[in-house]
């Protein structure tokens, strides 16, 4: 087991589970899969430092461009496609994150359960309702889209304002 983990563009999931009744993390990454001795809100929070931010600061953004307030999707680095969501409110110690960019689709299991289908194949279930989900990879793709088109509206029209120009 991990004492450190620093989210990448790999990482499908960040998963709460309990291993000898201590609370931790399993890591789903494209080619790997290992547990974390950390919570999963934390180890976001650490990744959204890591990018200038805090998971706080990434909420309010979300909150600043699109209105979500509750169970907010963050970006937690744009420039590399990192959006993840919530399971349920981050605030709950059963929360889990996943990466939007990861799911290939969801399976509706029973009604407090789905299984995350990712795109390498693996899959976990999750103890949240499949409209839930749906909702939740939903307003993903909505802040997503309205925060990569902000973005690649300054790039257009005021680049040449910035300092030193960001690598398209």
């Amino acid at each position: 087991m991990l004492n450190e983990y620093e989210i990448t563009p790999n990482t499908c999931a960040i998963v709460k589970e309990t291993v000898d009744g201590a609370p931790v993390c399993l890591i789903l990454e494209v080619e790997d899969s290992f547990y974390v001795s950390s919570s999963p809100s934390k180890l976001v929070d650490q990744g959204c430092k890591f990018f200038g931010s805090s998971l706080k600061g990434r909420q309010d953004g979300t909150k600043e461009v699109c209105g979500i307030t509750h169970k907010a999707p963050i970006s937690m680095d744009p420039s590399s496609g990192m959006y993840f969501f919530p399971t349920t409110s981050p605030q709950n110690p059963n929360c889990s994150w996943i990466a939007h960019s990861h799911i290939d689709r969801l399976e509706k299991t029973s009604f407090q359960q789905t299984i995350v289908h990712f795109k390498n194949g693996t899959s976990i279930k999750v103890d949240v309702s499949y409209g839930s989900m749906m909702n939740q990879i939903q307003r993903t793709a909505q802040f997503r889209y309205l925060l990569d088109n902000r973005v690649k509206f300054f790039r257009k029209n005021k680049g040449d304002m910035v300092a030193e120009p960001f690598p398209s």
